[in-house]
Parts: C-alpha cells; sequence; structure tokens
C-alpha cells in the first residue's frame, strides 16, 4: 500500500529521478522505472511524495474531506506521448473525528504508464505537471511541474524500478468472488476461500464520493463460501450501475489484501470486475442470484412501483383524465359485465404501453450517455404544446362542438366504429403522459431503484407502475357487485359532460404557463395560433358529421374533413419551431419564490457550505404539479419563511422546466429521478437531510430544528 522502503540499486543501474521540489510538509519528485527508453516500449512515470510525519494526501476517492491528486506526463524531444490514469495503489483509512478519508502517508508513488513513439534518435524530455493536497492539522494544496531527461537506448532498471514494484504490490487485485449489492446497502461476495479461519475483518472503500457513508460502522458476516458488508447508502449510492471500489480483507495473522470489486444490484459477477486502478470495470456476465436480498429488493421495488401506480390516481395533474374516466364508467355502468372488461383492458392496455414506452425512452436515452428524468417529456416545450392542443380538443368534444361520444373516442374515427376501444386505449396513454410529472412519494424510490438494474427489472418497474394506476377501473370494470353502484346513463350525462370540459380547459391555461417559462411569448404566439387552428379543425369536423346526420353522403363533408386535416397539418408542422431555453424558466420560478431565493448553482452551494451557511435545495419543475402544491402550502407558509429567516437558511431553487444537465447530475448523484426533491445542508457542514417528496411545514420546521 505504502511505497515505505527502496530497495538498493544494483551498482549498473542509474538513477531516474527528477529535480526536487521540497516544502516543509513533503519532497516531490518525478521518476521512471527505466534509465532509457526505445520507441514502443511502454514505461512507467509516477508522482513520488516522500511525507513528513503527521502528513499525508488522499486517494482517487478522498472521503469525507480532501481531494485526489492528479499528474499529467508529456513526453517531447526524440519521442512523443502522453500518460495515462493514475495506476491507484491501495490506500489507508484515515480517521479525523466525525469524517472518514481514504489516503496515502510516508513515501508514496502515483504511478501511471507512457508509451513513446517516434524516431528515437535523440533524448526524451519529459515534463510533467502535479497538484496534491497535504493534510495534518492544517490542509496545504500544492502543486509542481518537473522536468527528466531519458536517453535512447536498451531500457533497463533505474534505481526507482523497486518503487514501481512495490506500488504494483500495493495496488488492488481482481476479486475472484462474485460480489452483489442489494438495495439496503448489503455487500455479498461467495466464493471458495471465504470462511471465518481466513477472514477476521474487512472493510470496503468506494471509488465514488458519497456513494457510502465511509464513518458508518460496517458489520461482517463470515460464512462458509460467503461474507457480507452492511454499508450505510449515501446520497450518490445509485449514481452508476455498479458499486465500484476496493474491498480490504484481513486474516487473522493481520496481513491484508485489497480486491478490485464491482457489485451489481441483486445479480452476481460471473467475471471478476477490472481493477479501478487500470480502467473502468467491463460489464459483468449475469450469473444466477447469489443471495435473496437481490430477489426481496426487486420484489420491493415492484411493491413500491404498483403502490405509486395507485397514488398517482390521486394526484392533482391527473385530475383532467380522472374526469374522463369518470364518463367512460357512467357509459359503461349498463353494459354487460365482459363489455365493461373489454373497455377496462383497452385502457389498462394503454396505461402499461404508454408506461414502457416512456421507460424504454428514458433507459435508452440513458444508456447512450444522456441524463434523462422521469417526467423528461415535459422538458419539451413542443410536447407541452401538443397535450395542450389535444386537451383544447377534447374540452370541445366533451363541449359538443364535434362527435358526441367518448372523449378521447371520438377523437380517432376508428375507435368509434369498434366499440370505442381505441379510445379507451388512449385514454389510457394520456393519463400517463399527463400523470408523469406528478411523481408520488413510493414512485420516487422505486424508479430510482429501476435506474441502478438490470433492463428486464427496470421494465417490470415500469409495467408495475402501469397495473397500479389502471388497477382501480379495472377493478370497477370487472366486479358486478360495484358496477351496480355506478349511476345509469341518462339525459343528465350530457350535462356533465360539458361541465367535465372546463378542468380539463383550466389544465390548458396550466400548460400555457409553464410553455411561457420554457420558450418565452413567441412560444405562446405559435400556442395560440395552434388552438385556432385546432378549434377551425373541431368545428369543422362537427359541420360534416352535422351534414352527414342530415343530408347523408355528400361532397361537402369530404370538403370539411380535408380542411380539417390540413388545419391540423399546419398546426403540428409549427411545433418543431418551438424550442424552450432556461432563461424563462430561471427568472420565472426563481423570481416566483419568497424573496432572497437563489438560483441553484454547484458553485455556490460549495462555497455557502464552506462559510458553513445553513442552504436548503429546492429541486422543481413548472410542470410538477406536486413541486408547486409543496411551494404554496409549505415552503412560502408564514412559519417557515420565518424560521428561515431566523437561522439565516439560504434557500436555492433548481429549475428542471427544460433540461439542465447541471441539475440532472446533482439529481442522479442523490440517487433521484425527477422532481421534487428537497435536501437540507444544516449549519457548520453538519449532516444533510433529505426531506419526503410530499411535504408539509411541519416536515420542513422539524428538519430545520435537527
Amino acid at each position: 500500500m505504502l511505497v515505505a522502503l527502496c530497495l538498493a540499486p544494483t551498482p549498473h543501474a542509474l538513477a531516474a529521478e527528477s529535480a526536487a521540489q521540497t516544502s516543509e510538509r513533503d519532497i516531490a519528485t518525478l521518476v521512471t522505472d527505466t534509465d532509457h527508453y526505445r520507441p514502443g516500449t511502454t514505461l512507467q512515470v509516477g508522482l513520488r511524495l516522500r511525507l513528513k510525519p503527521g502528513w499525508h494526501t488522499y486517494w482517487i476517492n478522498p472521503g469525507d474531506a480532501g481531494e485526489a491528486p492528479t499528474l499529467a506526463v508529456q513526453a517531447s524531444g526524440g519521442a512523443t506521448g502522453t500518460s495515462g490514469t493514475i495506476a491507484w495503489p491501495a490506500p489507508e483509512r484515515l480517521r479525523d473525528g466525525p469524517l472518514m478519508s481514504y489516503g496515502y502517508t510516508g513515501d508514496v508513488l502515483l504511478p501511471a504508464t507512457l508509451t513513446p513513439s517516434g524516431a528515437g534518435d535523440a533524448p526524451m524530455v519529459l515534463k510533467a505537471t502535479a497538484e496534491w493536497l497535504v493534510c495534518a492539522s492544517v490542509c496545504v494544496p500544492e502543486q509542481g511541474t518537473f522536468t527528466l531527461t531519458l536517453p535512447a537506448g536498451e531500457p533497463m532498471p533505474s534505481a526507482e524500478a523497486p518503487l514501481f514494484a512495490h506500488a504494483v504490490q500495493a495496488r488492488p487485485m481482481e476479486s475472484p468472488f462474485a460480489a452483489t449489492i442489494a438495495p439496503d446497502g448489503m455487500l455479498s461476495l461467495t466464493g471458495e476461500g471465504l470462511i471465518p479461519a481466513a477472514v477476521r475483518d474487512a472493510w470496503f472503500m468506494p471509488l465514488v464520493t458519497g456513494a457510502i457513508d465511509q464513518d458508518a460502522d460496517q458489520p461482517l458476516k463470515v460464512a462458509d463460501g460467503t461474507l457480507t458488508l452492511a454499508l450505510k447508502p449515501g446520497d450518490a449510492f445509485h449514481a452508476a450501475p455498479t458499486l465500484d471500489g476496493v474491498l480490504m480483507l484481513k486474516d487473522p495473522a493481520g496481513e491484508t489484501r485489497a480486491l478490485s470489486i464491482a457489485a451489481r444490484p441483486g445479480l452476481a459477477t460471473a467475471a471478476p470486475a477490472k481493477s479501478p486502478a487500470t480502467a473502468p470495470a467491463a460489464p459483468a456476465v449475469a450469473a444466477p442470484r447469489a443471495a435473496p436480498e437481490g430477489v426481496a429488493g426487486d420484489l420491493r421495488m415492484l411493491l413500491l412501483a404498483f403502490a405509486g401506480g395507485l397514488i398517482l390516481n390521486l394526484m392533482p395533474c391527473v385530475f383532467p383524465v380522472l374526469m374522463m374516466k369518470a364518463m367512460a364508467l357512467t357509459r359503461l355502468a349498463g353494459a354487460h359485465t365482459m363489455a365493461r372488461l373489454a373497455g377496462a383492458g383497452a385502457y389498462a392496455a394503454g396505461v402499461v404501453g404508454a408506461f414502457m414506452v416512456l421507460g424504454g425512452i428514458m433507459l435508452t436515452l440513458r444508456a447512450a450517455g444522456a441524463v434523462a428524468g422521469w417526467g423528461f417529456q415535459f422538458q419539451s416545450a413542443a410536447f407541452v404544446a401538443a397535450v395542450c392542443w389535444l386537451l383544447f380538443a377534447v374540452s370541445l368534444n366533451l363541449l359538443g362542438v364535434f362527435g358526441m361520444g367518448n372523449g378521447v373516442a371520438a377523437l380517432g374515427g376508428a375507435g368509434v366504429t369498434r366499440g370505442g376501444y381505441l379510445g379507451d386505449a388512449m385514454t389510457g396513454v394520456l393519463a400517463v403522459l399527463v400523470a408523469t410529472p406528478c411523481t408520488a412519494p413510493f414512485m420516487g424510490a422505486a424508479i430510482a431503484g429501476a435506474l441502478t438494474a438490470p433492463a428486464w427489472v427496470a421494465m417490470a418497474v415500469f409495467i408495475a407502475m402501469g397495473a397500479g394506476l389502471a388497477a382501480p377501473y379495472l377493478v370497477l370494470a370487472g366486479v358486478p357487485a360495484l358496477a351496480r353502484f355506478l349511476p345509469r346513463p341518462g339525459a343528465w350525462m350530457d350535462i356533465l359532460r360539458q361541465g367535465l370540459a372546463f378542468p380539463i380547459l383550466a389544465t390548458c391555461v396550466w400548460l400555457m404557463w409553464v410553455l411561457a417559462l420554457q420558450a418565452g411569448a413567441t412560444a405562446i404566439a405559435v400556442l395560440g395560433a395552434g388552438l385556432v387552428l385546432v378549434g377551425l379543425a373541431a368545428w369543422l369536423t362537427g359541420l360534416a358529421q352535422g351534414m352527414a346526420m342530415r343530408d347523408g353522403p355528400v361532397r361537402r363533408i369530404r370538403l370539411c374533413r380535408a380542411l380539417a386535416l390540413m388545419a391540423l397539418a399546419v398546426a403540428m408542422a409549427m411545433l418543431p419551431g418551438l424550442r424552450g431555453g432556461s432563461a424563462g424558466a430561471d427568472a420565472g420560478l426563481v423570481a416566483s419564490g419568497p424573496a432572497g431565493t437563489e438560483a441553484f448553482s454547484p458553485a455556490r452551494l460549495a462555497a455557502l457550505q464552506a462559510q458553513g451557511r445553513p442552504v436548503f435545495v429546492d429541486m422543481t419543475a413548472a410542470w410538477c404539479i406536486s413541486c408547486l402544491v409543496n411551494e404554496r402550502v409549505a415552503l412560502s407558509s408564514a412559519p417557515v419563511q420565518a424560521a428561515f429567516r431566523a437561522r439565516h437558511v439560504v434557500y436555492m431553487k433548481g429549475d428542471w422546466t427544460n433540461r439542465d444537465a447541471t441539475i440532472s447530475a446533482f439529481l442522479e448523484a442523490h440517487g433521484r429521478a425527477g422532481v421534487p426533491f428537497y435536501i437540507y445542508y444544516p449549519p457548520g457542514n453538519g449532516q444533510k437531510k433529505i426531506l419526503p417528496q410530499i411535504l408539509t411545514s411541519g416536515l420542513v420546521l422539524d428538519a430545520l430544528k435537527e
């Protein structure tokens, strides 16, 4: 782990070490493992730090405090080349009160590889730039520029070669054990040699800062062939598809060995993980589950997803669709059980299918490197405008401007002639599109778990959400005893149907506000023009339907329908021109907050934390009704605002109305896939607290008191 000794050089070995940079804290040099170079032959370069007693520097994951060193070596002259990444030796755990850091003490070498290319007819000049942080009772950032010249010739081990050999021995070896990580943080290893007589102690150090609570105890259990460590998940626990890091195993004699592992959620790795010192972990081949925690974790996610879908039926953002569903239920009240089940099945198919499509798109985008969260479709100004036009057409249908059928069913002519099943399915699709911005409390955890699970598990989670959303409708339609309580069709249905148009129109107003924040006044003009065209198409369609009922098939009907289609085509042609922009959204939502509200910025947050200031971060979006309700009911309430002022809390709002890579990364680092998201950083860099997605004033005040 530490390069504490240098073996004596052989008489023929030549020194390959740069001039030293010396301070009161350490001595730093650039070293190589050979005294000559040859083009095409890889050599080792490294930053050597001889730290004074009491001082330490840091690993790739510095832990709760610190900063990882950097090293870049450039070759010129007789050959050229650039060094690779640092091949990190396994670190020590450095505890300082309530903080846990990972780093090195004593004489340490941080090596990298370099392969020179060129003629090799002149000396090669290595120029290195490095930065590192050394800490004791205080921390001092250091940096240096080093130059080392190697002559061309047959490479021979230099006097510093033993340093590199020792560093290789200190690097984590590839783990021979299959590793899994459960949603609750239980790390499990299976394989031969894991027995109580061989393992006295073990601890895990993640590659990513914040993946686990690094200061928390890691209770160890070892049985024949299995080892488990109970880790406490941190904010970045779900930031990557695998939990990568170094597992240290100590035997009864006190000897330790370092293993590089990449633990997959709920699945064992059939092949050992690549060492983090050399390359990122390659995707492991799925093998049978090694522990029951994986199955239990997947079942728990499915149950949470189903519960989240059920709760979505009660969320305010689906109110307009609930009204359409109510109309459908009254229409089915007097129908045969099979007819009710067929309509309900079509609606459920639309719901589940829409969830699968949205989930598949999101997983595909994330696999391609994009950061996409739940509700991502509402970050598109064109999508918001299209949904507004669709709901406006639904309201016109309910008001009787065209068609007198079942909401969306009347919009698709095929649906009417086939028992309305296409309309039922389209109602389900619309329910999902409108409902996804309301992230229910249980759904947030399910989505976060799905994004770190294998693709088939993630799709099962999305299907479970759809099943939860569709379940009440299926139960009402399929249970005859419940169907008897539904009101019978009658003249009153025309009045109810027309009345249901007004919540739909209110939703259109909300979407207009969202679009104004996303893309500004010009987008509202485009939206208004589209509303006129949709209204024209609806009127022409109603005109054609009236003529068909009165006069039978005449040429004027075809003309009206053609003009209606032309109006819709012109409206749709305007959608690609709508583009969202962050300026309007930032100004709108931040300005709508209480006095003193600041726009979210990672740099500003870090600066406030460095000053010991308390910070409350609110991640929100204009299309997220739950976010807006939380702000009105809890965050803007007089008691909460008074508490913010009394405790000098800085209130920061992150606006995710449009796509924002910074906010997406922040959410993903905290294991979240959507908004709302609330986190409180107490004064003096205390333990941060994540609040529930449904807020009350009491919950916020309790967090501030803690």
